[in-house]
């Protein structure tokens, strides 16, 4: 048997692009399998019929109920979700959001996760070095004068406020005390001296003990360097290269403090807040958010849940250029049907609200027509069957 070349296997499953049998995509994996082995022509064509066979009973039959379909794929192995919060990837000191709340999390487009994460990888010398990794997490670090404070007093006689720094956090965070006096300053809270380790701030009028109160909050609130929102940094090896990882997520400042910091590798920065990735990145990268996440928090479970189910709940949330959760106050409080808004939730609500804004309903959903006793418009259902009757010619 003569077995065939290389060009000739890439000829062959090039055609197959040609003539629209298979995807683009599809014919790449193949052609990545099949070019490791010596195949004949029958072989090939065998293996052809095969993978067409195979894609074709893939696809979705015209009037397929898809929806109902994804929703019990996901909704059913969701019965199987734990409750718990979990460590994020082995890393002790963080704590994340998984299982059942994180999936909730994430189908209600909560607009703050409840353990914001945000994951920094780096690029060139820093991601095989740990000293150069912790230079890096330091510089993104927030740091408050709240953070480098040992104690702060105040004294209403004396009308000033005296701040006794923690030199070894200082110096960790490669500070000096007039770099946080300088920092201080900008906030115009009044006049401000450096003593050694000490830092004397003297308002400019007199206060009273509220005042005073507010004043020393206001200031251990200055922000001294990093990026506002990251906290407690973890550093942890992943493969052969050190990996970020922070409690808090800012997407916008790491980004632009990337340009700042050349060791940051801006193209994968992640973080799991989805309205964050959708304001800074876009609707495109969101939907590709939902799905990962989604996909993570279910494999994470040990669920086998094909992706084009949650592809097709990704879609629907982000099909009007925002994010919209699935429920009363986005997709389905959002559907044109009147009965399938109120079959949902708050009924008299959504039927008196209709009735007053005398609103219609065309029934052209699967809900409404269930209601109502009709047949639904999926399947068989969507079939219109239209008949002529011709008359009979007299003889």
């Amino acid at each position: 048997m003569v077995t065939l070349t290389k060009e000739q296997v890439e000829a062959r499953l090039e055609k197959l692009i040609e003539e629209g049998v298979l995807p683009a995509s599809l014919v790449e994996e193949l052609k990545n399998k099949l070019l490791a082995y010596e195949l004949t022509e029958e072989e090939l064509e065998k293996i052809i019929e095969e993978t067409i066979k195979a894609y074709e009973s893939s696809l979705v039959e015209p009037g397929e109920a898809v929806g109902t379909v994804s929703a019990q794929s996901i909704g059913e192995p969701g019965t199987q979700m734990t409750l718990r919060t979990f460590h994020y990837a082995g890393v002790r000191e963080l704590n994340v959001t998984l299982g059942l709340p994180r999936l909730i999390e994430i189908l209600d487009a909560r607009r703050n996760p409840s353990t914001p994460i945000m994951v920094v990888h780096l690029k060139g010398d820093a991601k095989k070095d740990r000293e150069k990794a912790n230079e890096v997490a330091n510089k993104l670090t927030q740091t408050t004068v709240e953070n480098v404070t040992k104690f702060i007093d105040y004294d209403l006689l004396s009308q000033s406020i005296t701040i006794k720094l923690d030199m070894n956090i200082m110096r960790d965070r490669q500070l000096t005390p007039e770099q946080v006096a300088k920092a201080i300053e900008k906030y115009k809270v009044g006049s401000v001296e450096v003593e050694e380790d000490t830092i004397i701030v003297k308002p400019p009028t007199l206060l009273d003990l509220n005042k005073f109160t507010r004043l020393r909050q206001k200031i251990l609130g200055i922000k001294l360097k990093g990026v506002r929102g990251l906290k407690r940094p973890v550093i942890k090896k992943e493969g052969d290269e050190w990996v970020l990882y922070f409690d808090g997520s800012n997407l916008a400042g790491v980004l632009k403090k990337a340009e700042e910091i050349p060791e940051i590798d801006a193209t994968r920065v992640f973080t799991n807040n989805i309205h964050e990735i959708a304001a800074v990145l876009g609707i495109e990268a969101a939907r590709n958010a939902i799905i990962n996440e989604t996909m993570r928090v279910l494999e994470e479970q040990g669920l086998d849940v094909d992706i084009r189910h949650v592809m097709l709940v990704a879609d629907l949330m982000t099909a009007t250029g925002r994010v919209r959760q699935i429920g009363r106050h986005g997709v389905s409080g959002e559907k044109g049907s009147v009965l399938a808004r109120a079959a949902f939730e708050v009924t008299t609500k959504q039927l008196l609200e209709a009735g007053i804004r005398g609103e219609r309903d065309d029934l052209k959903g699967v809900t409404e027509n269930v209601i109502v006793g009709q047949i639904i418009p999926l399947g068989s259902g969507m079939v219109d069957l239209l008949m002529r009757y011709l008359e009979e010619e007299e003889p």
